[in-house]
């Protein structure tokens, strides 16, 4: 099956949105920002420099759940940013036509782009808790890794090599 919906996912710092508006724009495909979905009260507790649990984050994903539904229902394709740090977590997205896009790279960048970004409820305080809670994709699931530390245009030629002949 053909790649229907891109899953841009990693920790905070990794550069998801750029890479799901590059691959967008580039692909022709809609595209939705991941951290849009999440609830007032999970955007306050990250702000306050409180790690979202479990229980905070299942109704965030269920509802980028919808939106790939929406996208797989009308066979129209597109791209979603989402931390998706662990496999449960994936196994909610999960669905033929679905492929995890994870920007990886080293702390010290991490941190680095945390510093510099400005205007994002998330604080480079919760880094260290992503790392954490990151359980890298597994060779069963449908997906690709892309090392961060490029400039945006490396890292898209990297997603788009890795997914050459499977985008619909």
């Amino acid at each position: 099956m053909s790649v229907q919906v891109l899953v841009v996912m990693g920790v905070s710092g990794t550069g998801k949105t750029t890479l799901a508006q590059n691959l967008s724009r580039t692909l022709g495909w809609p595209m939705a920002e991941g951290d849009d979905l999440h609830s007032d009260a999970n955007r306050a507790k990250m702000a306050a420099g409180i790690p979202l649990t479990d229980a905070d984050r299942w109704p965030w994903l269920r509802r980028i759940r919808a939106w790939i539904d929406s996208r797989l229902e009308s066979g129209e394709p597109g791209v979603i940013t989402c931390s998706a740090l662990k496999r449960s977590y994936r196994d909610v997205l999960r669905a033929p036509g679905v492929v995890f896009v994870h920007l990886d790279g080293d702390r010290a960048v991490l941190a680095d782009r945390l510093g510099r970004r400005r205007g994002h409820y998330m604080p480079p305080s919760l880094l260290d808790s992503q790392l954490a809670t990151l359980e890298p994709l597994g060779p069963d699931e449908d997906g690709i890794v892309v090392r961060i530390g490029g400039t945006p245009e490396e890292e898209l030629d990297q997603a788009l090599d890795a997914l050459r002949g499977r985008l619909g």
